[in-house]
């Protein structure tokens, strides 16, 4: 026989467990007296339960049940109240990316035969998501005009359970009649929904004017530091919450608690973040519009914008997203390189964060409802928190260096 080297097993402690089951049943508490500003970090998969009757008593509707980590923890939690009450709402659900929650409304409210209006100035990935749905899950979608305001009354047609609305446009900035829209869908018995990621939910309170559902991509304001992906949806009326916060259920989706973490790390200087990008982007779009190159700025808080008035009766600010359109007599590629040229504008999808971005949009090709009345290239424009005197020297070297007539 071989001999046993081994050491001994060390000798149970005083509660009569052995040191490897006592490092794992320890009863963690914070020490009373404890405080602190940052809301504190709780991962979970497991949830524990102090009994069997507890366990079984559980009610998924009750949002003040911890059931599993995969729906809710204290993190989330507090995340999900601080974003709701910035809507102006009563619930909010959390999702891995402002898209998951832009399906997760279509999966907790729409059915088969059900029918589903989007505008046309709609983000890209919600068109492709319905258009999928339309194709293989037999819905049927329709784009509508979006400054068609109460006249979306005709369209409306007995199936029609959705209307969606975005407000701007994230492209081409258009601001709808958001009230007029959300009364005549309420009258005829229709959900809406808003994109209301352009706002940061600071912005404009989409239940104020009579929506039913917002959402949002927390990946971008609330965010901060193009670090995070999340998505959130806000809503006032309790079935409306069960219906989708069981549709999350079902779909097994969820947030981390280090990225609710960083999330409302962000919250406390949102506003000031906001404001900032806000003030730097009008100074931009105010500069380009002197520029020859340029046959049109796209910014809702300018007269010339479609639904500038509707800006001016909801809104309380821009941020810092706004599009150009390039005289026609500029080439694409002559674009591409303006963009390619720039050293403080990336090339990059998404915004929110402290970045500058610059992207080229083909928006005829974008839209199926309404003709697009510009002829020449559009650039959208993500003004970040540099120093604006730097970013308007950036675009007017490059401007000068490839924009030659």
């Amino acid at each position: 026989m071989t001999q046993d080297n081994r050491k001994p097993l060390d000798k149970p402690e005083a509660n009569g467990w052995h040191w490897q089951t006592n490092i794992l049943h320890t009863d963690t508490q914070l020490p009373a007296g404890f405080s602190a500003m940052p809301v504190p970090v709780a991962r979970a998969s497991t949830v524990i339960f102090p009994d069997l009757a507890a366990m079984r008593a559980l009610d998924w509707k009750n949002d003040s049940q911890w059931r599993y980590g995969l729906h809710a923890t204290p993190t989330s939690m507090e995340l999900m109240r601080r974003l709701a009450a910035l809507e102006g709402g009563k619930h909010c659900l959390l999702f891995p990316s402002g898209l998951s929650a832009i399906s997760n409304v279509y999966f907790g409210l729409i059915e088969s035969g059900d029918d589903v209006l989007i505008p046309d100035n709609a983000y890209g990935p919600n068109r492709d998501h319905a258009d999928w749905l339309a194709e293989s899950w037999g819905i049927t979608v329709r784009y509508y005009d979006p400054m068609i305001g109460d006249g979306i009354g005709a369209l409306i047609q007995p199936n029609t359970k959705l209307i969606w609305l975005e407000a701007p446009g994230s492209v081409t900035m258009e601001v709808p009649d958001i009230p007029a829209i959300a009364r005549v869908a309420r009258e005829r018995g229709v959900l809406t929904a808003i994109d209301n990621t352009y706002s940061a939910g600071l912005a404009f309170r989409p239940f104020d004017h009579g929506v039913d559902i917002s959402v949002q991509a927390l990946t971008k304001y609330q965010s901060g530091g193009s670090d995070i992906l999340m998505g959130g949806v806000v809503t006032i009326d309790d079935d409306i919450h069960h219906r989708l916060k069981q549709a999350r259920m079902r779909l097994g989706v969820g947030v981390s608690a280090d990225d609710c973490s960083l999330v409302l790390r962000s919250l406390g200087n949102l506003q000031l973040r906001f404001e900032a990008h806000d003030r730097s982007a009008m100074t931009l779009a105010t500069w380009l519009g002197t520029r020859r190159e340029i046959a049109a700025v796209l910014h809702p808080a300018f007269e010339d914008c479609p639904g500038h008035q509707n800006f001016r009766r909801d809104f309380t600010g821009a941020g810092g997203l706004f599009s150009v359109v390039f005289d026609e007599r500029y080439s694409q590629a002559q674009i591409d390189a303006f963009i390619e040229g720039l050293r403080l504008f990336k090339i990059g999808f998404s915004w929110g964060g402290a970045h500058s971005l610059a992207l080229p949009y083909r928006v005829p090709s974008m839209s199926t409802a309404t003709p697009w009345p510009h002829k020449g290239g559009l650039v959208r424009f993500y003004v970040g928190l540099e120093d604006v005197r730097d970013l308007q020297a950036d675009i007017e070297a490059s401007l000068k260096a490839h924009l030659v007539a």
